[in-house]
């Protein structure tokens, strides 16, 4: 069984075990983050049957999927990365959803390119939950108008809210945070928890779980 299968069953195990030992009634979706990595090393994964990956880059997205689709054509793309809204167009063009809607500016050219490509993304919106000003994401001050400016003035699929916490121990009162603001706005997903903190996340309700190193070993870039 290649390494990387191994690792996937392991995370899958595990995720099983904290839903049955704390009862909780969500149904979490692992995305793949193959970015960086080859189509030699993600072709397994697709031969089980797996189907949700992540990639950051557009370019990276668009050479290495193209031919992996044409075979797998299941094949869910998340763009997890931060996009820049001249990119917005490719991106509607080739993933199936966005996590990290973080302006209006980006947010009214998805609008535009859905209606061009007629073509629908699910989108979360990224939520800067630690205020950080090195971060992307919408402030929790500003997150009720922009989820209605998203939703209301520019009919977009909001599916949920997306964070990267602060990197310090205080990662749960992130995921808190993001889980209150998602009831807030009765939204059902929520995508958060990565390789190291995804076993927190799972605890706050996270429905779409980014994992890459833990899937795939040390990226090497």
């Amino acid at each position: 069984m290649h390494v990387n299968i191994k690792r996937l069953n392991s995370i899958k195990n595990k995720v099983k075990e904290i839903l049955t030992t704390k009862q909780l009634k969500t149904n979490p979706k692992i995305i793949a983050v193959s970015k960086t990595f080859s189509a030699n090393q993600i072709s397994p994964l697709l031969d089980i049957g797996h189907i949700h990956f992540g990639e950051n880059k557009i370019q990276e997205a668009e050479e290495k999927w193209f031919v992996l689709r044409s075979k797998y054509k299941n094949t869910q793309l998340h763009m997890i990365g931060k996009l820049q809204s001249n990119k917005a167009k490719k991106a509607v063009r080739i993933f199936d959803y966005i996590h990290s809607v973080d302006n209006a500016k980006l947010a009214s050219k998805i609008a535009q390119f859905e209606k061009e490509l007629n073509k629908k993304v699910k989108l979360f919106i990224q939520v800067n939950v630690g205020g950080e000003v090195q971060k992307s994401g919408i402030s929790l001050n500003d997150l009720v108008n922009f989820y209605k400016y998203c939703v209301k003035d520019l009919s977009l699929d909001i599916v949920g809210l997306m964070c990267l916490p602060p990197n310090n121990p205080n990662t749960e009162k992130y995921f808190q945070l993001l889980k209150n603001s998602s009831d807030l706005l009765k939204l059902k997903n929520l995508s958060m928890g990565m390789s190291k903190d995804y076993e927190q996340a799972l605890l706050y309700g996270a429905t779409h779980l980014r994992i890459g190193s833990a899937i795939f070993g040390k990226r090497v870039v």
